[in-house]
């Protein structure tokens, strides 16, 4: 059996998979509400630990009862070949530095105003993060994130033709907002979006 996809999980596709994915982000950051990183990580760990060395010490004496010789319960395991390639190093950094070099051009064109009208945007939406940040903090904010990623898709895949109808409206009223913005700014007049 392969491992889901992304998809699969954000989908639904197999309700097991994830519910159990699911449930588990919700574990760890309800977790991280309570407790330190530190003391959800140590926690994890010693939870682990304890299911791997029980289950080692249950298999032994298994073993030593039936006398049996199959081996080491996790051999396979630890059999594994678990490190990086340079190659897959190598993809992965290329990969980042991407985005970081993507990212850092971005701010700079916003942050030097190279376009008016983005600039503002961009200076829009860090005000109202500032209202975000006044009611949440970022685990709550992770956590709503985490359980839109595991709800909407459904919903959306559910009810597709009405939210698409909604979202239309909502693009046309912002797109004759923006409009009007740009009509009174001076030199802002831009390409139709």
């Amino acid at each position: 059996m392969s491992p889901p996809t992304a998809i699969d999980l954000l989908y639904w596709r197999d309700i097991k998979q994830t519910g159990i994915v699911f449930g588990s982000f919700l574990l760890l950051l309800f977790s991280l509400t309570q407790f330190s990183v530190v003391s959800v990580v140590a926690y994890l760990a010693l939870a682990v630990l304890s299911a791997t060395i029980s289950f080692r010490i249950y298999k032994s004496v298994l073993q030593a009862v039936q006398k049996t010789d199959e081996g080491h319960p996790f051999k396979a395991y630890l059999e594994l070949e678990i490190t990086l390639s340079q190659e897959q190093i190598q993809k992965y950094t290329d990969c980042l530095q991407f985005y970081v070099n993507n990212t850092l051009k971005e701010l700079r064109r916003l942050f030097l105003v190279q376009d008016l009208v983005d600039s503002l945007k961009f200076a829009v939406l860090m005000w109202l993060l500032t209202y975000v940040g006044a009611l949440f903090n970022g685990l709550t904010l992770l956590l709503m994130a985490v359980v839109s990623m595991f709800t909407l898709p459904v919903v959306y895949v559910k009810h597709q033709a009405q939210v698409d109808q909604y979202l239309g409206l909502v693009r046309t009223h912002i797109n004759a907002i923006v409009a009007k913005i740009q009509a009174k700014i001076p030199g802002a007049k831009r390409h139709a979006e």
